[in-house]
């Protein structure tokens, strides 16, 4: 039996887009051990994957260097035949280089890749999505299969959120750690007046986004809204967008929780742009930008904490018109 150890130690949005090589392996070698390294926080993401053996957390935020080491240390008791590092950060890459494993696939923008049996390009702009850059790491098993992102949420989830499923109902997640990823507020109500005859209004985001969310219900001034933010796990949020007449999302986590678990999504790319890879993947799905494409559009790959041409044109002219 083959044994395989993922990592992929960034945020909620990169696991998503790790899980499916998760599948993939699974296809590539039914009766293989599918091991997948992350981050503290983010392991309830991969619940109930059945292609999945065990899940191995990473505490980068305490004792960063003590945990690295203790990671190693589990990882060669393993004694995995290949480690596969999505992660491009030196951390993950000193884990990689000492786990031991006979072969170890990681992209060549890792610090440490020079330790690394095969180095991936990874190149972002190309319009290459990043679950097809992930599944490159792949490709020295032969051919692979394009596969979508996917989460499981379980029965329990699904009826954890039952209450809040009427005919029509429509979720927005309108936080972004990043400002100049996040659709500015105006443009939230000017959303939410559109909707409002139309059916329920969700806004979703995590513990943090509550504050935000509130501020943009008290401004919209609508009775048909109600804030969400901090009431669900990661797969009952999915859960729930799953069913909604339509999500509305920024260039951010929940856009990856909708192509998951294929919902209808409406995703805002502010500062940034889909060609980098990281658009939806739902078969229902849309794109909305300025249709002037400021010529500082895209200002950087993740995004600024304020705009750096202190107008943010990119966000400000996006027009709200949905039908």
């Amino acid at each position: 039996m083959k044994k395989f150890l993922l990592i992929q130690t960034a945020f909620i949005g990169d696991v998503i887009l790790a899980s499916p090589l998760i599948s993939e392996l699974n296809r590539l070698f039914p009766n293989s051990q599918i091991d997948f390294l992350l981050r503290k926080g983010n392991e309830s993401l991969l619940e109930n994957n059945p292609f999945l053996n065990k899940v191995l957390v990473f505490d980068k935020k305490n004792k960063k260097f003590k945990n690295s080491l203790q990671l190693i240390r589990e990882i060669r008791k393993e004694k995995y035949d290949e480690v596969i590092n999505l992660h491009r950060f030196a951390s993950t890459g000193f884990i990689t280089a000492f786990s031991g494993a006979r072969f170890k696939v990681g992209f060549d923008k890792n610090p440490l890749s020079f330790f690394y049996s095969i180095k991936i390009k990874h190149k972002i702009g190309n319009s290459k999505h990043e679950v097809e850059r992930n599944l490159a790491c792949l490709s020295h098993h032969g051919e692979v299969n394009f596969a979508k992102p996917q989460v499981f949420p379980s029965e329990k989830d699904y009826d954890f959120i039952s209450s809040y499923i009427e005919a029509d109902y429509f979720c927005l997640a309108p936080a972004s750690v990043w400002f100049t990823k996040q659709l500015p507020i105006e443009k939230w109500i000017e959303l939410i007046a559109q909707l409002s005859q139309k059916g329920k209004i969700y806004l979703i985001g995590g513990p943090n986004d509550f504050e935000f969310c509130e501020k943009i219900i008290i401004k919209s001034q609508n009775e048909n809204c109600l804030n969400l933010a901090g009431k669900f796990t990661f797969l009952q949020a999915a859960a729930l967008f799953k069913t909604a007449k339509m999500n509305f999302v920024n260039d951010s986590g929940p856009l990856h929780f909708c192509s998951a678990v294929n919902a209808p999504v409406t995703a805002f790319f502010c500062s940034t742009t889909p060609d980098f890879g990281f658009g939806p993947l739902s078969e229902v799905s849309q794109v909305i930008e300025s249709e002037t494409k400021p010529s500082c559009k895209p200002c950087g790959i993740h995004g600024f904490r304020s705009c750096p041409k202190n107008n943010f044109k990119c966000g400000n002219e996006i027009k709200i018109m949905f039908n």
